[in-house]
């Protein structure tokens, strides 16, 4: 049976949303939902100390802690650099290093990223490591789809970079054949029609089948292609602000751009939550927060990209459409912390910025700290009270 005849006539399967015990289900009564961003590899934004580290081990007690607190999330970029690229000694893969977080925790969902147009990623890959770690997870683990933004990640593959909305073309039909995959009860005979695809599959089957239909989806996005994937195949939209870091550019541009996203679900029928990046930084007063943001700034060395102590990563030429706003002088900029907004503060300050984001409509917060450890201690003693005081939380 053809890829092309099953979806005649709307979706091949029910997703994890369409399930009413699914993980993303149960958690979707939260009015924000909260997440954790990972850094598995080491990010130097500035010389002030930090306890952070890329090793599974430190990433892990993260994620149990975040668990701890109630958190429904936890996922980390990835990028495929060449020598010299990242900041500091190494970096994990973000795709097998979140998939064996599953086998240690019991209630948080973990996303993968995956860069799916590498390779080239054969379908039957990833649909058997889905539905594994579907099992492995009882359906909290899911993938978030990365095509690829920079030129140099491409070149590590032997490619050259593909232009920005034909690789959500190619996504879009390797991901029509995984949910194939996911769904068939037949073995499924298809050929990619990109060219750059080049893969083909004769009676290909996998087994078992996720529990919920299928693992859950996501993506980040800014741009109109993007958009369009996502509101044909993503469950959470990782969203950045269009205007800018600062917490006021944010609560300016957000709402339009959400609800662009949100009603272009609405007209293939499907539902999406928005999740977005801030960095937190908190302390007990206004003046301590921002003496602590003070040290992280004074300690940077700048422009991004100008030193190790600014994320090498963020120099190589990229046709990401999400950060185009980081450079419009209409709006107010951050302060390079980390992060795609950043909000900075005593406890109830980052309650009252979280807040404003939410009726922005962010459906969730999936956050970055500078010193993860300590910072996550602290949001989980100071902060989470004040969220479910402010009807934040349940």
């Amino acid at each position: 049976m053809s890829v092309t005849s099953v979806r005649e006539g709307g979706p091949i399967l029910k997703g994890p949303w369409d399930f009413k015990d699914s993980p993303i289900s149960r958690v979707a009564e939260q009015p924000l939902l909260l997440g954790l961003f990972l850094n598995l590899q080491d990010i130097k934004t500035s010389t002030h100390p930090t306890t952070n580290s890329w090793t599974f081990e430190y990433n892990l007690a993260l994620v149990q802690k975040a668990e701890e607190l109630g958190f429904e999330l936890a996922f980390s970029r990835s990028q495929w650099l060449p020598k010299g690229g990242y900041d500091g000694e190494a970096s994990i893969d973000a795709f097998v290093a979140l998939g064996a977080m599953a086998a240690a925790t019991k209630h948080i969902m973990l996303i993968s990223t995956l860069h799916v147009l590498y390779g080239p990623l054969h379908p039957l890959h990833i649909a058997k490591w889905g539905a594994t770690l579907d099992h492995i997870s009882k359906g909290r683990w899911g993938i978030n789809i990365v095509t690829g933004h920079r030129t140099v990640e491409a070149e590590m593959f032997g490619r050259q970079q593909i232009e920005h909305d034909k690789r959500y073309a190619m996504a879009g039909e390797l991901f029509e054949v995984v949910n194939s995959l996911w769904g068939e009860t037949e073995n499924l005979t298809y050929e990619a029609k990109a060219t750059e695809n080049s893969w083909r599959l004769e009676n290909a089957w996998i087994t078992p089948k996720p529990i919920y239909g299928r693992p859950i989806l996501v993506n980040a996005t800014g741009s109109a292609a993007g958009i369009d994937f996502a509101a044909k195949y993503s469950d959470l939209i990782f969203i950045t602000s269009p205007g800018g870091a600062h917490i006021d550019s944010a609560l300016e541009t957000l709402p339009a751009h959400i609800a662009t996203i949100k009603e272009a679900a609405r007209a293939v029928g499907r539902k999406v939550k928005t999740l977005i990046n801030p960095i937190i930084i908190s302390r007990d007063t206004p003046e301590e927060a921002e003496a602590y943001a003070d040290s992280i700034a004074e300690g940077s060395a700048g422009s991004l990209g100008s030193s190790k102590f600014n994320n090498n990563a963020t120099a190589y030429k990229s046709d990401a459409h999400g950060w185009r706003g980081r450079k419009d002088p209409n709006h107010k900029q951050g302060r390079n912390l980390g992060g795609n907004i950043e909000i900075i503060g005593s406890p109830e300050q980052v309650v009252a910025q979280i807040k404003a984001l939410h009726k922005t409509g962010v459906d969730g917060i999936q956050m970055n700290f500078y010193d993860f450890a300590p910072d996550l201690d602290y949001f989980g003693q100071k902060i989470l009270p004040l969220l479910k005081e402010a009807g934040l939380r349940l």
